[in-house]
């Protein structure tokens, strides 16, 4: 089994080349997802990710009664890509992600966190496995709560990896389905940034359920979430 590394590789026409989960996540042009996120069910399915002609590309299972906070990316044959954690104490929201259903110190691929403790507009910091010392991120979120969109950018760069959308339409409003449409830049892993858009997405609706900074959002809070197309 590969240990968790990731990393920058070869700059591909001006933009860097992202290898975090594996290079097979990774093709020469742009990737159009889109993400689902279903209400108001009580299931195991968190998310659903499709590609530009519907075709299944991951789902994310919950563990709802686990100890701690879990999810876990699957391929679109159901096996296991990510697992994501949550840490049970941590001020700034901190997920560790691992390779399959891995909870191994040697298969830890990288860690992600919000950039300060109080926040008006979403900024989390993402430390692959080898930056041990955490002092500059290997990558950075930049998102918007109320607009539930982002920008991935490599490093504290201006360089743009990945970017996200809130799809807006009357059948989530009646169907209790949240929907991005997420732009996977070229030669950029895939399944990393498919992860990122879930850490943020469950970091964005705990504060949504908390009621933080004095804001209040009117959304429906998860009891369960379940995955439909």
């Amino acid at each position: 089994m590969m240990t968790g590394q990731g990393s920058y590789m070869a700059p591909a026409e001006g933009n860097p080349a992202v290898a975090v989960v594996g290079q097979h996540f990774m093709v020469p042009y742009p990737v159009d997802l889109t993400i689902v996120r279903k209400m108001l069910t009580i299931s195991e399915g968190n998310f659903g990710v499709t590609d530009a002609n519907g075709n299944i590309m991951f789902q994310v299972k919950g563990k709802l009664l686990s100890f701690r906070d879990r999810r876990i990316l699957l391929d679109a044959a159901g096996n296991p890509v990510l697992s994501l954690q949550q840490k049970m104490i941590s001020l700034h929201n901190r997920w560790e992600v691992y390779r399959g259903d891995s909870k191994d110190s040697r298969d830890f691929l990288f860690t992600v966190k919000k950039s300060s403790l109080l926040q008006v507009k979403t900024q989390l910091d993402v430390f692959l496995a080898s930056n041990t010392s955490e002092h500059n991120c290997d990558f950075k979120i930049k998102g918007s709560w109320f607009e539930r969109s982002c920008t991935i950018y490599a490093g504290t760069t201006s360089t743009v990896i990945a970017q996200m959308h809130k799809k807006h339409s009357v059948s989530s409003i009646v169907l209790g389905k949240d929907k991005f449409a997420v732009t996977v830049y070229p030669h950029v892993d895939y399944a990393f940034i498919v992860a990122l858009i879930v850490i943020l997405e469950e970091i964005n609706e705990a504060r949504s359920n908390e009621g933080s900074s004095g804001y209040i959002e009117n959304h429906q809070s998860d009891v369960g979430l379940g995955l439909e197309f």
